[in-house]
């Protein structure tokens, strides 16, 4: 079997589908336990942010696949292999702010792996997985803002 021609990248590859795998775990949680006054406007934003999830997720398997690797596939390794909590919540666990804090935390979390994964395929020269996750990245540092914007601070506080 030939050895990998883009090692780093493929392996945070594997790490974004972790990561973006329970990220959505996690803004479904948001989706089904928020309350309070802005319950409406934004309970469908959380189906808007697993939307783009789901697209990113789906894009990042197939560049994977395309690159030769295995993505992971499993709930057991997502969880495995995720950065980010697989916390069970319950109702009135979290107000709405503390909901919104932990997805502004996550998505900044996200980012980073993001920038990892444009730092790995520039080192080892794959630029369409580069340039595929800075348009990633762009979005999440988006939903950042407003996020931070609706928490009364700004997106790198």
């Amino acid at each position: 079997m030939a050895e990998a021609k883009y090692p780093k990248t493929m392996a945070q590859l594997n790490q974004l589908i972790a990561d973006i795998s329970q990220l959505q775990t996690n803004v479904q949680q948001t989706h089904w336990y928020m309350r309070g006054s802005e319950f409406f406007r934004l309970h469908p934003q959380m189906d808007d942010y697993n939307e783009e999830l789901d697209e990113h997720l789906d894009e990042i398997a197939e560049r994977l696949i395309a690159l030769g690797g295995s993505p992971y596939s499993t709930t057991h390794e997502f969880i495995e292999h995720t950065g980010l909590p697989d916390e069970k919540v319950t109702w009135n666990q979290h107000t709405l702010p503390e909901y919104m804090q932990r997805l502004d935390d996550q998505f900044k979390y996200l980012a980073n792996q993001y920038q990892i994964g444009m730092e790995a395929s520039d080192e080892e020269k794959d630029f369409p997985t580069q340039d595929m996750l800075n348009g990633f990245k762009e979005t999440i540092d988006k939903y950042i803002w407003m996020i931070s914007a609706y928490l009364g601070k700004g997106p790198l506080e």
